[in-house]
C-alpha cells in the first residue's frame, strides 16, 4: 500500500504490512486512514521511501514460550501448502515447515496436498528450532511409530506376504509392504521359467503381488524380496524331464540371429537352440511358429538353461549311415586280404615242394 507522507509517497510492502500472512492489503487498513509507519529504507536518489507496519509492534517470535524445544509437540493451522511441504502457524507471525518427506514414513514422493489442506488443524513434533534465524521445522509422521523398529519381527527372513507394485525400474520391482516399508524384487526373482526382460512385461503398477522375504537389511533399511521363491522351484523336476540326450516337441516362438526360443507348453518352460542346431534336413531353418521335434544337448539348472538340437536328428542319421558303410568296406577289404594272403601261403607252399624235388 502506498502511504501519503505529506506531498511524498511511500511503500508499505505486503510483507512488512503484518507479523501473519495476509492476502491482500484491506486485510490491515482502509483508504484514507490515517496510521503510523516506520521508515525503513530511504532512497533519495531514487525518491523511493519504504515504510513498515508490522516492525511497530515485536517480532511473535519473542512471545514464544523459551521453553520449547527439539522433540516437544506443537498444534497449528496450515496457512500455506506448497509441493516441497507445508507452512504451519503455530503463533500469529510464527510459523514452522512441515517438509514432505516429514509427513509419512513412505519412501514414495508425493505431494504435500496428499496429507493436508489449508486451514486444517494439525500436531507435529519440533525437529529444528533456531531462535536467532527464527526458524522451526516440524514432522508428523513423527508422531506415528516408525513401521522400521519392529521390521525383524514382522517380515523375517522367508516369511510370505502380499503387497502393492509401487514402482517399475529397468533391475525390477518396488513393492510396498506397509506405509513407509517398501522391498525390491530383482527381475531374476520374478519367475523361475519366464525371461523377463521388463517389469511391466510381468505385472502393473497397483497390482497386489506374492512375496517372499529374502533378506533383511535394518541398518538401511531396505528389504530384498522374491516373487518366483512363493512356489516351488520347478527347475528340480525339469532335471529329470530335460535330462541331456531327452526329446520333445516344442513350439519356435522367437527366431533371433543367434538361434531361436522354444517354448514347452506342457511344463511352460522355455529353450534355446543354438542357430547351427536348427537346420531342418532340406536345409532351410526352423520358422516361428512350427511345432518341432527337439533334443536336449544341455541342461543347466543354476542358470536355468535348457540348450536344444534339431539339426543333431538327421546329423545323427548320417553319421550312423557312414559309419555303417564304413563297417561294411572294412569287411569287404578284410575279406580280399585274407583271401590274398591265403593264395600266397599256397604259392609259397608249392614252391617249398618244387624245390626239394617232390
Amino acid at each position: 500500500m502506498f502511504i501519503d507522507l505529506g506531498g511524498v509517497d511511500g511503500l508499505v510492502h505486503i510483507t512488512d504490512l503484518s507479523w501473519n500472512r495476509i492476502n491482500h492489503p484491506n486485510e490491515i487498513v482502509e483508504l484514507d486512514q490515517k496510521i503510523n509507519v516506520v521508515i525503513l529504507d530511504f532512497d533519495e536518489a531514487k525518491t523511493r521511501i519504504q515504510l513498515g507496519l508490522k516492525q511497530l509492534s515485536a517480532h511473535p517470535w519473542d512471545a514464544l514460550d523459551q521453553e520449547l524445544k527439539i522433540g516437544d509437540r506443537v498444534k497449528g493451522k496450515v496457512v500455506v501448502i506448497a509441493d516441497y511441504g507445508a507452512f504451519i502457524e503455530i503463533l500469529p507471525g510464527v510459523e514452522g515447515l512441515i517438509h514432505v518427506s516429514e509427513m509419512s514414513w513412505s519412501t514414495h514422493l508425493r505431494s504435500a496436498q496428499d496429507f493436508m489442506k489449508v486451514g486444517a488443524e494439525v500436531e507435529a513434533e519440533i525437529l529444528t528450532l533456531d531462535r536467532d534465524d527464527r526458524k522451526m521445522s516440524l514432522g508428523l509422521k513423527q508422531l506415528t511409530t516408525d513401521p522400521w523398529a519392529d521390521i525383524s519381527e514382522k517380515y523375517p527372513s522367508k516369511s510370505k506376504h502380499t503387497g502393492i507394485v509401487r514402482n517399475f525400474t529397468n533391475f525390477g520391482v518396488f513393492v510396498e509392504l506397509e506405509e513407509g516399508v517398501d522391498g525390491l524384487v530383482h527381475i531374476s526373482d520374478l519367475s523361475w521359467t519366464k525371461k523377463v526382460k521388463h517389469p511391466s512385461e510381468f505385472t502393473s503398477i497397483g497390482a497386489n503381488l506374492d512375496i517372499v522375504v529374502l533378506d533383511l537389511d535394518t541398518e538401511n533399511r531396505r528389504l530384498s524380496l522374491g516373487h518366483k521363491q512363493v512356489e516351488d522351484n520347478p527347475w528340480d523336476t525339469y532335471e529329470t524331464i530335460f535330462a541331456e540326450g531327452s526329446e520333445h516337441e516344442g513350439e519356435v516362438t522367437e527366431v533371433l540371429d543367434k538361434g531361436a526360443t522354444v517354448l514347452f507348453k506342457t511344463e511352460g518352460v522355455e529353450g534355446f537352440v543354438p542357430g547351427r542346431h536348427s537346420e531342418k534336413e532340406d536345409g532351410t531353418k526352423i520358422a516361428k511358429g512350427e511345432m518341432v521335434k527337439f533334443k536336449v544337448i544341455e541342461f543347466n539348472k543354476g542358470s536355468r538353461k535348457i540348450v536344444l538340437s534339431h539339426t543333431i536328428f538327421f546329423k545323427e542319421a548320417l553319421a550312423s549311415e557312414k559309419k555303417s558303410t564304413s563297417k561294411n568296406v572294412k569287411n569287404i577289404q578284410s575279406k580280399v586280404e585274407k583271401s590274398t594272403l591265403g593264395d600266397i601261403d599256397a604259392l609259397a607252399a608249392l614252391k617249398s615242394k618244387l624245390e626239394k624235388g617232390e
